[in-house]
């Protein structure tokens, strides 16, 4: 029911920019690839990440998370050919390094283990058909204009999940003081999210967008160390400093093709 909400207010916020822009009208061929993203992204896998979450931990949530930026740079170079030069390949490999240390500290016999709990597959599940959409998300943003993307995801997507909430008798127990959250999840931690998303999968490609996107982790830990205290250890600096090179000859290698096409 919450996930049926926020996709609904990103909607409702997305709408008037939507209604504003002149050109990338949606066309009849054009559907195909709403409809992929929506089942994807807005149906399918919000729904078993829920249904998973409330099968599993909260860490182990958190971290199987990670596995988005993994599925969805290895569907970009594997199934939707994007193309980079030896340095950018480079760049791929210390980030994924990275998430892979954080995700598995490196301790893969207890990761493993538990992979097999159901909830744990079906976070995974989730996290797969996210890194589908996002790759469909970008041959999408390059056709169709993003604030009426955002709108139409959110509009089918939410509608779905509120159908098929109300269809099962998902009780609706949304209290007061959960309103503020709710409007701030939908219109700035989906809505404006997404669509500033969106843009980045247009202007820089579906693997540099996830890779800068992963950085998130980065930034997570450090203010885990700095506001509540928690120690990082050897293999999450470890971490940290293979993303943060990552990220860097990836941005320089964007220069340079800038560089190359100017010239």
């Amino acid at each position: 029911m919450y996930a049926a909400l926020v996709y609904l207010l990103a909607s409702l916020v997305s709408t008037p920019l939507s209604y504003k822009v002149k050109g990338f009208q949606v066309r009849s061929k054009d559907w195909p690839l709403i409809l992929a993203i929506t089942i994807s992204g807005a149906v399918l896998a919000p729904s078993l990440f829920f249904i998973g979450l409330e099968q599993t931990t909260a860490s182990d949530t958190a971290i199987l998370s990670n596995s988005e930026t993994i599925f969805t740079v290895l569907f970009a170079l594997i199934f939707f050919k994007e193309k980079f030069r030896p340095r950018g390949y480079l760049a791929v490999a210390l980030v994924l390094i990275g998430v892979v240390i954080v995700t598995t500290n490196l301790q893969f016999t207890d990761f493993l283990s538990n992979l097999k709990k159901e909830g744990n597959l079906l976070i995974i599940a989730s996290m797969a058909l996210w890194a589908l959409d996002n790759n469909i998300s970008k041959i999408a943003a390059q056709r169709i204009d993003i604030s009426r993307l955002v709108q139409l995801k959110g509009l089918i997507g939410g509608g779905i999940l509120l159908v098929f909430a109300l269809s099962i008798k998902i009780p609706v127990n949304i209290m007061p003081t959960e309103i503020p959250n709710i409007l701030l999840v939908g219109i700035v931690g989906f809505g404006i999210s997404l669509y500033l998303f969106l843009h980045s999968l247009r202007r820089i490609g579906t693997v540099k967008t996830m890779l800068i996107y992963s950085t998130g982790t980065v930034f997570g830990l450090l203010f885990a160390s700095i506001f509540l205290h928690e120690k990082i250890g050897g293999y999450q600096i470890l971490a940290i400093a293979l993303m943060l090179t990552g990220i860097y000859l990836v941005t320089k290698e964007s220069h340079n093709v800038e560089k190359i096409h100017q010239n």
